[in-house]
């Protein structure tokens, strides 16, 4: 079986710095529809959430875009999501059974396959008509064909494209994200700027600290390797690979491209990125992003 990730393993420098850009909620305003629209409705049906969906619907929300866990993989992300209902206090004064998805827990705790949708078919030849693998398959297959067919004509946010021309002649680029792949190549090209980028990345290739390790560490010097993103998790996986982050503050997308554009993106090229500047970036981002819910705030 071809390995997923060779590509990255291929990739080679043809200029001497490198940025890594997410997709969803970063480069395109996507988050809050495929969320919303597409990933909530299936986890309530899928999951026999209905008698409680209102709550089931503000877990969701809470994790997938108000949260520090915003843009984590879809499989942990979904159990938070069981958890945080388990133990929510109107849930529990109803009696309604949450599901443990146990058998998904053990296969997100494994790193023989990826945590992707061939990921789970293939830890699944092994664990035949186990029901929550099967749940669990029925429930991201119906996110992707709701996604599909509900996200289309989403432009990039103001600023994407022209930085993303600002840079091709200086920076090698890459798509780096959580989504799948079809996804990915799907919106990147309706919109022409996946001509921009040398390679998209997504879950079928592991997780973004994988991306960034095996297509830009020890490729590139550590402070010539940006990654751009809206998401704790893209912080992470720049910084478990030793490279800088430019954050895209969730709710403040459209300032936080053009700061990069007329300011931050030279900064990188100048050198004068790393540091005190990028400390600020930082500090602002993570205030975007609690780790309490809002209901046990109240």
């Amino acid at each position: 079986m071809s390995d997923p990730a060779q590509p990255l393993r291929d990739f080679q420098p043809r200029h001497p710095f490198f940025v890594g850009i997410d997709s969803d909620g970063c480069a395109f305003d996507t988050m809050e529809l495929k969320h919303k629209e597409c990933f909530a409705p299936n986890t309530i049906k899928h999951w026999g959430l209905q008698p409680v969906s209102k709550y089931a619907r503000q877990a969701a929300e809470f994790v997938n875009l108000y949260s520090k866990w915003r843009g984590i993989n879809r499989w942990p992300a979904l159990m938070m999501v069981l958890d945080l209902l388990r133990e929510r206090d109107e849930i529990l004064q109803r009696g309604t059974a949450i599901p443990q998805a146990d058998s998904l827990r053990a296969f997100i705790a494994q790193n023989a396959h990826p945590h992707s949708d061939a990921g789970l078919r293939a830890y699944m030849q092994d664990r035949p008509g186990d029901p929550d693998l099967e749940r669990g398959l029925a429930w991201t297959t119906a996110i992707n064909e709701s996604v599909a067919d509900m996200v289309r004509g989403v432009s990039p946010f103001p600023y994407v494209r022209e930085s993303l021309q600002a840079m091709f002649d200086r920076a090698d680029m890459m798509v780096v994200s959580a989504t799948p792949c079809a996804a990915l190549e799907q919106e990147w090209n309706e919109h022409d700027i996946a001509q921009y980028v040398r390679l998209i990345a997504g879950q079928e290739m592991g997780s973004k600290t994988v991306h960034l390790q095996l297509a830009a560490a020890g490729k590139y010097p550590p402070d010539h390797i940006l990654m751009i993103g809206d998401a704790p998790g893209d912080m992470k996986a720049a910084k478990a690979n030793n490279a800088l982050f430019y954050p895209i503050n969730p709710g403040d997308e459209e300032r936080s491209w053009r700061r990069f554009y007329e300011e931050a993106m030279e900064r990188f090229f100048a050198g004068t990125y790393a540091g005190e500047y990028e400390a600020s970036l930082i500090a602002e981002f993570e205030r975007y992003l609690p780790d309490t819910p809002p209901w046990k705030r109240a």
